[in-house]
């Protein structure tokens, strides 16, 4: 009877490893990891804009509109709560996505009416608050790329067969992914530029 269990035992585990059981637990936990720094690098740069903010707000006469929009789009994009099962509502994560999109059209905004000012283009505070913006938008275009590239590699396991078997079983559903209106740019090296003066150096 014990030869019985351990063939058994045996065969399920080449069963599984065979409909790609162990590729679905590899695969879920790159998502997952490449989520996370994702999240973590949204976070980042709303982090940044309360001190963008509290920097331009000594600024003379800067537009009040261009810097109510920075933050009641950062509110916006903080409100939503990005737990885990976003991931697995499409509806819910494209509405996170639109309000992180916002956030970054804004900022890109404050960034152009900023040359209007020369005493903020020539302040080192905010010359290094840039050059944080500039890398932290870098990071968060490079982690969203490794997200994306993760859930289609699982997406396709989850749909292919015979590993689609394995999925139904143990409940690997398809994950949501980010919607992306020109794949080709989202792929292509990032490149951000907000004109920080030549020679601006971080102190």
């Amino acid at each position: 009877m014990r030869r019985l269990i351990q063939l058994l035992l045996l065969g399920a585990v080449t069963l599984l490893g065979g409909c790609g059981y162990n590729d679905f637990q590899r695969l879920d936990e790159e998502s997952r990891s490449a989520w996370a720094e994702v999240l973590n690098q949204y976070q980042r740069r709303a982090d940044l804009i309360p001190n963008i903010v509290a920097t331009v707000q000594g600024e003379a006469n800067f537009e009040r509109s261009t810097l109510e929009a920075v933050v009641n789009a950062r509110s916006r994009a903080t409100s939503i709560q990005a737990t885990p099962e976003l991931l697995n509502d499409p509806a819910a994560l494209q509405k996170f996505q639109a309000a992180q999109g916002e956030l970054g059209s804004a900022l890109s905004r404050l960034m152009v009416v900023v040359e209007q000012y020369p005493n903020l283009k020539a302040n080192q505070g905010f010359a290094d608050l840039r050059v944080q913006l500039e890398g932290t938008e870098n990071r968060i275009t490079v982690a969203r790329n490794r997200y994306i590239q993760a859930v289609q590699a699982y997406n396709v396991l989850a749909r292919s067969f015979p590993s689609n078997l394995t999925a139904m079983v143990f409940g690997y559903t398809p994950k949501a992914n980010f919607s992306v209106a020109n794949e080709a740019a989202i792929s292509a090296p990032p490149k951000v530029d907000f004109g920080t003066p030549a020679g601006t150096q971080k102190p």
